[in-house]
């Protein structure tokens, strides 16, 4: 079983090109919609029912149902990737191994943003998300013109296929999408929260999964350098990094065959 999981602004088309892969080779794959990402799932309108822990711990349900009895495989993107290493620190039995793509690991996050601060910049977006109201009706406005606009700044020279966007456009159109999407960033940012101190506490453990991360050469979101700041000795059952050429922000829909190949491998060897 392996367990796919998007991040923002994207959904579960985002792992299009990998699912056919691993799918391919004998694998079970699923790539779901994260929490709030589709109207049955959003509940009441409580940020902190959204913030990453909580959904992390989405993750620990669908491994232990999925599995049943037997760990599984996470691959994560974005938001995937921060609530995959959240999951399995919270329940490292549970996985087998984690493949994460476009973020570093937690704990080199803040050692990252020191050594280059022009990750500020690059993350400015989300101090714009906690004005509430205006970046809803921002984000929305044009036809998602502010999506768009961040995958051209993120994965700089992609060229994606118009109907995937349109698809994705599709999703963050039904009822709710956009509110529950954004309130992950404040539930995150939002340093008051009990869950958000944990979020803290959890990024500096030794993680108990072999963790292969994935970053684009060119990311605009999260500088790539970032990757360097990793503590490897922090993985004790194994780290990889491989950064790959000529990618951006989506390096696993921008080059899929390499991206493919690296998680394939990762995935056999464990």
């Amino acid at each position: 079983m392996v367990l796919c999981v998007h991040g923002f602004p994207d959904h579960f088309q985002s792992f299009r090109h990998q699912l056919p892969a691993l799918a391919g080779v004998g694998y079970r794959a699923i790539a779901p919609m994260l929490r709030g990402y589709e109207p049955s799932s959003q509940g009441r309108r409580h940020v902190p029912d959204f913030h990453p822990l909580q959904v992390a711990g989405d993750l620990v349900a669908w491994a232990r149902e999925l599995g049943a009895g037997e760990p599984i495989h996470l691959v994560g993107h974005d938001w995937g990737a921060v609530v995959t290493y959240l999951a399995c620190a919270l329940e490292p039995s549970l996985f087998r191994s984690a493949t994460t793509i476009a973020v570093a690991p937690l704990n080199a996050v803040q050692e990252g943003i020191r050594r280059y601060p022009v990750q500020l910049r690059n993350s400015s977006y989300m101090l714009f998300f906690q004005l509430r109201g205006l970046a809803d009706r921002v984000v929305r406005r044009r036809d998602f013109a502010f999506v768009e606009g961040l995958w051209r700044s993120w994965s700089p020279g992609w060229e994606w296929d118009p109907e995937d966007m349109a698809a994705l456009k599709r999703s963050f159109r039904e009822p709710g999408v956009v509110w529950s999407a954004l309130a992950y960033y404040r539930a995150m940012l939002n340093p008051f929260l009990e869950d958000s101190r944990e979020v803290r506490r959890l990024g500096f453990l030794p993680c108990g999964v072999p963790t292969l991360a994935i970053t684009g050469e060119i990311d605009g979101c999260m500088d790539t350098r970032i990757f360097d700041c990793v503590d490897a000795s922090a993985f004790p059952e194994g780290y990889r990094m491989e950064r790959v050429q000529g990618a951006g922000h989506f390096a696993h829909q921008e080059k899929p065959d390499e991206v493919n190949r690296l998680m394939l491998e990762w995935i056999a060897k464990h």
